[in-house]
């Protein structure tokens, strides 16, 4: 029998939430150095403004 417990289960929200994260700051970052700026600014109010 091992000594060292296992937390897989704990470990995959983190993953998880680390992944979603590194995808949403890989499209940010993304969208801004294909349209600049400006237009990405205005494409974030715009949608921002259209869920409210």
């Amino acid at each position: 029998m091992l000594a060292i417990a296992s937390n897989v289960f704990g470990t995959w929200p983190v993953l998880l939430a680390a992944l979603i994260g590194g995808l949403v700051l890989a499209a940010t970052l993304g969208l801004w150095g294909y349209y600049g700026s400006t237009v990405f600014f205005e494409m974030v109010r715009t949608g921002w403004i259209a869920c409210f």
